[in-house]
């Protein structure tokens, strides 16, 4: 009798088991696809996988599709997160200027160590909160690199760098050259120069086998593709798709780009800690650790060359499809500059240059989507004052037509 009850015991315990374990998963599914809180409109989302099996290959185009359908301001559910996506010119002023300082922090994607607790104190560009030291990271840019008296400083460095691109393209004259390349090259080169004084590549060599342009691209790549792990954030321990050890390798090779550099500066300033030549001196003047200065660096490099390479690449490509608009900023150059060099100081005077560039971004964004930002608390968004606590996404949609029509806005 003893040894029937031990057995009828076992046997609920067994089947008690699987009961648990489907009710825990139906809680959790319940949680998170039956918010109490208002969103706003989108499209059906099915259970547990929500709507990723509807943003296809594209999904910048599906929520534009979404956006002509259910409106400005749309909500999708993919995996256990809720994706707010903003697509007119009002919803977006909401969300970057009204509410700018509430939807400050960002969605940090797994693949970049979304889970790593020290990221508020040594990301600009990734920290999940408005806190102080982000703001301090952002007076310290704003002072060193992006002030009028900064950016005038490193004028005489970007047209050196400009005029060694012309004095290459001018050796290459009667070959096939890609011209990418030789911006990004030279682009890369302005950035590195201001931040530590150094070049990191040369033109001829990075054309032969373009390294550092491939080892950029692979890691953004790795970066910004769909991550099962920002769905379902319990997988994140297991890198699926092994992106964040892509990523790992990518920023790994990049710091062993400048850290012999940062080592030497650091022994320099031993013997005179005030002399400061550039941004490397300014972060370590104001007492940054290494993994604080590498963090800074690899944002600050990898968001300036891949997006201005892309801006020129599409300008050019436009004008040549566009012989009238080629002849007309060729034309405004021989009025305005005559044979002379063109300088910076020269710039403001080439109106449908810019007209040409502005309508280049237009067509051609760098990128479909604005980094995602992110909702600490609840918040109202007008025009339809849906409370929201998720994650904020802006696309950059374009209107009809989708040919080069330069405006001039004199």
């Amino acid at each position: 009798m003893e040894f029937i009850s031990q057995s009828l015991v076992t046997e609920r315990v067994t089947l008690y088991y699987p009961i648990l374990l489907l009710m825990s998963l139906l809680l959790l599914t319940f949680k998170y696809f039956s918010s109490s809180s208002t969103v706003p409109p989108g499209p059906k989302r099915w259970p547990i996988i929500g709507n990723i099996l509807q943003m296809g290959e594209k999904p910048h185009l599906t929520l534009t599709r979404y956006a002509k359908i259910y409106g400005p301001l749309i909500s999708v559910r993919l995996g256990m997160q809720t994706l707010v996506v903003g697509s007119s010119k009002a919803a977006a002023e909401e969300i970057l200027r009204t509410h700018d300082r509430v939807l400050s922090g960002r969605y940090v994607p797994r693949a970049f160590g979304g889970n790593r607790p020290e990221i508020d104190t040594i990301s600009m560009g990734w920290t999940s909160e408005c806190n102080g030291r982000w703001t301090y990271l952002r007076t310290i840019c704003r002072s060193e690199l992006f002030s009028g008296k900064a950016l005038e400083s490193q004028a005489c460095l970007r047209e050196k760098k400009v005029m060694e691109m012309v004095s290459f393209l001018r050796k290459k004259e009667g070959k096939v050259v890609k011209i990418g390349e030789v911006v990004f090259n030279t682009v890369f080169n302005v950035l590195s120069n201001v931040l530590v004084s150094r070049d990191f590549v040369s033109l001829e060599e990075e054309m032969t086998n373009g390294g550092i342009k491939e080892l950029i691209r692979s890691g953004m790549e790795a970066a910004s593709a769909i991550n099962i792990s920002d769905f379902y954030p319990f997988l994140a321990i297991f890198d699926l798709q092994r992106l964040k050890k892509k990523v790992e390798e990518v920023t790994l090779q990049l710091f062993s780009m400048w850290d012999p550099i940062i080592k030497e500066r650091r022994e320099r300033r031993e013997e005179d800690a005030t002399k400061k030549q550039d941004f490397l001196d300014a972060m370590l003047l104001n007492a940054f650790t290494d993994d604080q200065i590498n963090q800074m660096l690899m944002e600050l490099i990898t968001a300036g060359t891949d997006t201005s390479t892309s801006t020129v690449e599409w300008t050019m490509a436009e004008l040549i499809k566009n012989p009238k608009y080629m002849k007309g900023v060729q034309e405004e150059l021989e009025r305005e500059i005559h044979n002379k060099l063109v300088q910076e100081s020269d710039l403001s005077k080439l109106h449908f240059l810019q007209a040409c560039v502005k309508e280049a971004l237009r067509l051609h964004p760098p990128a479909p989507f604005l980094l995602p930002r992110r909702a600490p608390k609840s918040t109202e968004v007008d025009p339809n004052h849906m409370d929201m606590s998720d994650k904020f996404g802006v696309t950059l949609q374009k209107k009809e037509p989708l040919f080069l029509i330069p405006k001039l806005r004199m």
